[in-house]
């Protein structure tokens, strides 16, 4: 039976999770949630959450408490008039106050999956991958402590007193012997296992400014989320580029900042020896996402185009596209890409105006279930 604790902590969670939906297209626009604590858990604030508190009865009902009041006012306000918080230092509280929630990253997925209606992904290559695995399915007569079966030690020292008629009902006191002790053993499983490839690609050239990049790793955070959700081991690569490209760590990917022109075919190249060398297209589920304002270096198309539909394409899960607009205007190599999307109906494109525009481009990427 559950204690009125935990159904109040179960309440107070649903609570959070109602607040964090209502206010999930803020979050995913404006990267409110990625203040990451520890591997799996992130930290949210936010606002407006009615925390259960006290109330007064009515005047001279008696009992503790009695005093000035209105019938339903929180105890400890103490009728003061709230403050708009503008001014010199005072005494008066705020009109409006976060909280930080923590939430982990499996409950987050599961948002964003039911908000934008994504479908769950059917992986390929879940035959190819296997992992191992233990598995506490089994008792042993012997090992350590901590894996001690205490309800069947008991059940064998019980039987064992029963049996040997030493068990008193008026004194039932059980104390096992060296032979009853049972122990929780494992057995080593193989299970087929989906893994993931993410690999994302930016133009790093001096067009793309800061608030593009923020645009991109808001983006990567919340298809990261996803996608991890959706797979047993996710393997991420990142590249960058401006006439040249290579790989780099995350860290780098979203720092860097460079000052040359622009060939969107040098970062085709890379990608594509990329999964060449580490992930094989029969064992790994492969999803590239690009971003770039659609500047290039005019005859460099034709060399991208036939890069991506011969090398890259035919590999993928999917292949996002997103042009982020860029202060000094955008270019025109989406209108390249739109040629391909008759035929390659696992290529996925997305104009991001702004990052009001980031929630919809993430329905856009993720939609198709692929």
């Amino acid at each position: 039976m559950a204690r009125n604790i935990d159904q109040d902590l179960s309440r107070f969670r649903n609570i959070v999770r109602g607040s964090v939906r209502k206010n999930l297209r803020k979050y995913i626009n404006h990267g409110e949630m990625l203040a990451r604590k520890g591997r799996n858990v992130v930290s949210i604030p936010v606002p407006n959450i009615d925390i259960p508190h006290f109330r007064h009865g009515p005047k001279g009902s008696g009992g503790v408490g009695q005093g000035e009041g209105e019938v339903g006012q929180p105890v400890g306000k103490g009728g003061q008039q709230q403050g708009d918080g503008s001014g010199a230092a005072g005494s008066e509280p705020g009109s409006e106050h976060f909280r930080e929630v923590e939430m982990t990253l499996d409950e987050l997925a599961d948002m964003l999956g039911e908000e934008l209606e994504l479908p769950n992904i059917e992986p390929k290559g879940t035959d190819s991958v296997k992992s191992v695995k233990d598995r506490y399915t089994s008792i042993a007569q012997t090992g350590p402590d901590s894996l001690r079966h205490v309800k069947r030690t008991y059940k064998r020292a019980l039987k064992r007193s029963i049996a040997s008629n030493d068990y008193r009902p008026d004194n039932p006191v059980i104390i096992p012997s060296r032979e009853d002790f049972q122990y929780r053993s494992w057995k080593t499983v193989t299970e087929p296992q989906a893994n993931a490839a993410l690999i994302y690609i930016m133009d790093v050239s001096g067009s793309m400014m800061d608030e593009q990049k923020e645009i991109v790793r808001t983006e990567a955070f919340w298809i990261d989320t996803w996608l991890r959700k959706q797979y047993d081991g996710v393997e991420r690569r990142y590249i960058i580029h401006d006439a040249v490209a290579k790989v780099v760590d995350e860290e780098t990917f979203y720092t860097t900042r460079e000052s040359g022109g622009t060939r969107i075919s040098a970062a085709y190249k890379v990608c594509r020896d990329v999964i060449a060398r580490e992930f094989p297209p029969s064992e790994w589920n492969i999803y590239c996402f690009q971003f770039s304002d659609g500047d290039n270096w005019g005859e460099d198309n034709k060399d991208c185009l036939s890069i991506l539909t011969d090398d890259i394409i035919t590999h993928c899960n999917l292949y996002c596209y997103g042009q982020v607009e860029s202060p000094y205007g955008s270019g025109d190599f989406i209108r390249e890409l739109r040629r391909l999307t008759d035929k390659y109906e696992n290529l996925v494109l997305s104009e991001i105006a702004s990052k009001d525009a980031i929630y919809e481009s993430i329905r856009q990427f993720l939609g198709k279930g692929k």
